[in-house]
């Protein structure tokens, strides 16, 4: 048991530190998946688009590893109480990670369709919203490792100002696409780019809610969410 002795500790101790130590690897490679996605749509680099959807398997691979460690930890250490939630909820951090990277990896692949796409107002505004995400994962990872509930509540707070990034690319590319018909298959691309960062967001406050829930015993107060005029 992971509360009966000092040796056992030690040992359970050291199992959730590699845990840990992978879940922050996979946060790493998730968030440079996610500001080189928004690189290669700005500069319009097909080469490392590619590359971003080729290195994919890494985050795959490491959550594979992530849940296979876990399981492990659970049969052989039988932790109970607070050590229960840190490994539940490295098992379940690490299949969001993972999708964040999906994310990135989506991104990426719409990188060639956007080849010709021009200078316009919503291309502008993605690169400070993926910003704002990719911080959120970084900072929500960083919360799980230290076990602090209100860095993980800060986290949360900050998805509004993913939100309203979101509606107001939303606006922007259905008036250009009112504009001109023949926008409508890149803005399209571009909606669904924005979605993706948007989902990250939310991914982050999941996650959020996970690292709270882990480190007190509590589950956060539902929060507000905006509005997703897709589904409005």
């Amino acid at each position: 048991m992971a509360t009966t002795g000092a040796h056992t500790i030690k040992a359970f101790d050291e199992d959730l530190d590699r845990l840990r130590a992978l879940i922050s690897q996979m946060g790493g490679l998730a968030e440079h998946a996610i500001r080189e996605s928004m690189r290669c749509l700005v500069q319009r680099d097909l080469e490392g688009a590619q590359k971003i959807v080729d290195n994919d398997k890494k985050l795959d691979a490491l959550e594979i590893e992530t849940e296979r460690r876990a399981v492990q930890l659970i049969a052989l250490r039988a932790p109970m109480a607070g050590d229960l939630r840190d490994v539940v909820a490295a098992m379940k951090i690490s299949s969001v990670v993972e999708r964040i990277g999906d994310y990135a990896k989506n991104i990426a692949k719409r990188v060639p369709l956007l080849d010709s796409v021009g200078k316009i107002e919503p291309l502008s505004l993605m690169p400070e919203m993926a910003r704002i995400a990719t911080e959120m994962v970084h900072d929500v990872l960083n919360a799980f490792v230290e076990r602090d509930a209100e860095a993980a509540v800060r986290v949360v707070e900050r998805d509004r100002a993913v939100d309203d990034f979101y509606n107001s690319i939303f606006r922007a590319l259905l008036t250009f696409m009112m504009e001109n018909p023949n926008n409508i298959g890149q803005s399209t691309h571009l909606l669904f780019i924005a979605k993706n960062i948007e989902r990250v967001g939310d991914h982050a406050t999941n996650i959020a809610e996970m690292v709270y829930y882990a480190a007190t015993g509590q589950h956060m107060a539902d929060r507000p969410r905006g509005t997703d005029p897709l589904e409005a």
